[in-house]
């Protein structure tokens, strides 16, 4: 069985999880709303198709955008009138589309150019009304970052031991290792599924890979000694 291709789900009855044949029990009273962890060729048929077709529209969208310059000019008229009525507004606009006509001119001749068949001051006065006027100009704080969260020692212990038996064979490989490991090592991968939890894992499919990723990387260790 090959664990890429192997569902690993939540079962919502005992709030566990899946690897391969075996339970890993995640003990979080709080939680029944665990992602579910799909077949990677799946879903990897599955969204090739609408990610060419995404693909293709980002890039149409980036093609059309205003220049940063006339964006620039843009975004100061829209705080500027920000708090205007809306007819207080259109005439602002008209009167800004006036003051400003060699640079509105040259950026319809530019996006004409390039294709784009929609009307382009209609475009450029909605994004001026209901984008850049509503727009805020204060910097958001960086997301804070999850503190790392290491592998326990009993799992790396029992990783390494695995692997050392595993590579007296020519024909070990880390996936095929892994699966093994994982079945073999129920009540150690409950534990630090239910400790990985605790630590602010939310996804199903994040734990699966940084267990695995831990395995990867303790074989590598283990090799190059």
């Amino acid at each position: 069985m090959n664990y890429d291709n192997q569902s690993l789900s939540r079962n919502d009855n005992n709030n566990s999880i899946f690897i391969d044949d075996s339970i890993i029990n995640n003990s979080r009273a709080n939680d029944n709303t665990m992602d579910t962890f799909s077949d990677t060729n799946r879903i990897e048929k599955m969204y090739s198709t609408d990610d060419k077709a995404r693909n293709d529209v980002n890039i149409n969208i980036y093609r059309y955008k205003f220049t940063d310059d006339f964006t620039s000019q843009l975004f100061i008229f829209s705080k500027v009138h920000q708090f205007d009525h809306r007819n207080d507004f259109k005439e602002a606009w008209a009167q800004w589309l006036e003051d400003n006509e060699n640079i509105v001119s040259s950026e319809v001749l530019r996006l004409t150019k390039l294709g784009y068949e929609g009307d382009i001051l209609d475009k450029m006065f909605k994004s001026a009304r209901y984008y850049f006027r509503k727009k805020s100009t204060e910097k958001k704080a960086p997301a804070k970052r999850r503190d790392y969260s290491s592998v326990q020692r009993e799992t790396l212990s029992a990783m390494d031991e695995h692997i050392k038996s595993g590579v007296i064979n020519d024909n070990f490989k880390p996936s095929d290792g892994f699966e093994e490991f994982c079945r073999k090592n129920i009540d150690i991968l409950k534990e630090e599924v239910h400790l990985l939890c605790q630590n602010g894992f939310t996804n199903s499919e994040e734990i699966k890979q940084k267990i695995k990723k831990t395995y990867k990387n303790r074989y590598f260790l283990v090799i190059s000694k």
